[in-house]
């Protein structure tokens, strides 16, 4: 069975995008799974799972915004041990520049 595709907006706000897919990618083309992510501010602390954490700012154009939305060739992180799931649920969800969620704050009823 084919997992279920999810549409994101291509501009949605990097933090949110973030707290919603749980997955970095790095430089070196390897997805790492996010364990914490502290935001402080227009910058986060972002520890992997693989106990490595550093500090981004929260930029729709940085290199991580672009790569996770390309999906450009990732190679899961074996020390982080991102489940298959993950990743098939990442590999089905689109970004699209006129359809799909904003992760916009729901309103409270």
């Amino acid at each position: 069975m084919e997992p279920k595709k999810r549409y994101y907006r291509k501009r949605v706000d990097f933090f949110r995008l973030l707290t919603k897919v749980k997955l970095w990618p790095s430089r070196k083309r390897i997805l790492h799974g996010i364990k914490t992510m502290e935001i402080k501010g227009n910058q986060a602390l972002i520890i992997t799972h693989c106990n490595e954490s550093f500090m981004v700012y929260n930029s729709k154009n940085s290199r991580a915004a672009r790569f996770l939305r390309n999906k450009w060739n990732f190679i899961p992180c074996p020390t982080c041990r991102v489940p298959d799931w993950k990743l098939e649920k990442y590999g089905s969800t689109r970004f699209s520049q006129s359809y799909g969620s904003d992760l916009a704050d729901q309103p409270e009823s």
